[in-house]
């Protein structure tokens, strides 16, 4: 498998809505009886093709979605959006978690699950039919879909990267 091109982007520049995609409760038994703190999974995107994940683990459930929060804002990536959907096909994997995702015609709406669902209006997706196979754990489909939209290139990165006119990436 070649190398992923992930396109990062500073987060100073732009407007971030964060979503919360799942919130758990995990104890650790100690001695003493068990101690309980919570993990957040929070995605934030900018609507316009810019989105990222985080994860914050806390004692308080704020304080773990507002580390999550955080978190996400370092791993931010470009999405490439045409039309309200995804150029083309593309398939994301992360662990036991799959993932795929097709373009649609326009009035189609988000067609995802709930994790996924997050990831893909987070980041701008209008228009998508999408199947998440495998784990249904919200920390491996998240991954699996932000890997998939960061494998996404339009036509005009192509043509960039081989080399020629835009027509001809069409035309073959």
């Amino acid at each position: 498998m070649s190398t992923i091109n992930i396109k990062r982007v500073k987060t100073s520049e732009i407007e971030l809505k964060d979503r919360l995609v799942s919130i758990q409760r995990v104890a650790k038994v100690t001695k003493g009886g068990r101690t309980f703190s919570f993990s957040a999974i929070v995605v934030v995107g900018d609507e316009n093709g810019v989105v990222g994940y985080g994860l914050g683990k806390a004692k308080e459930v704020t304080e773990a979605i507002a580390k999550g929060i955080d978190d996400a804002k370092k791993n931010l990536v470009k999405v490439p959006i045409i039309n309200g959907t995804v150029p083309h096909e593309q398939t994301g994997k992360f662990s036991g978690g799959f993932v795929f995702i097709k373009p649609a015609a326009n009035g189609t709406g988000v067609i995802a699950g709930g994790a996924m669902r997050a990831v893909l209006e987070s980041a701008g997706v209008h228009n998508v039919l999408a199947k998440s196979k495998g784990s249904s754990n919200p920390h491996n489909v998240v991954k699996a879909t932000v890997s998939a939209l960061a494998q996404l290139r339009d036509a005009y990165t192509v043509a960039q990267h081989r080399g020629v006119n835009l027509g001809k990436v069409f035309n073959g």
